[in-house]
């Protein structure tokens, strides 16, 4: 089961990242001046099915295309979600609460994904011979 915790440990393992806060403290992780993950602020696109609000806990995660954003969102538990602002969009958004239905290696895999989309050439080819 993954939680915000590990979420942290996870992005900010990853080499170069690091972690911006907003004003709320919601976070957002870069690398190399980019995001590559981040708690988005209320936005009226996502809204809470039973009140209507705009939802306040979503994780948005960069992804490297079409084809891999239509793999996570065929995901078979339904996690993993998009709005009418990401279409078009390399990226799929997932509630905080969900990421208890991830395994960490799950989430490894997402931020890991994420990551590379945004890191360097030069550094991802060198991470990805010492890791696999």
């Amino acid at each position: 089961m993954a939680t915000l915790r590990d979420l942290d440990e996870l992005a900010l393992g990853m080499p170069e990242a690091a972690k911006e806060l907003a004003e709320d403290g919601r976070p957002t992780y870069t690398v190399n001046g980019k995001y590559f993950c981040f708690h988005r602020k209320r936005r009226k696109d996502a809204v809470d099915p039973e009140t209507g609000e705009p939802l306040d806990d979503v994780l948005v995660f960069r992804v490297d295309g079409p084809e891999s954003k239509e793999l996570q969102l065929a995901d078979p538990r339904g996690i993993f979600f998009t709005t009418p602002h990401w279409n078009g969009y390399p990226g799929v958004l997932l509630r905080i609460p969900d990421l208890a239905q991830l395994s960490r290696d799950e989430l490894r895999d997402l931020v890991v994904d994420a990551w590379l989309c945004r890191v360097p050439k030069r550094i991802a080819k060198a991470w990805l011979a010492e890791n696999g």
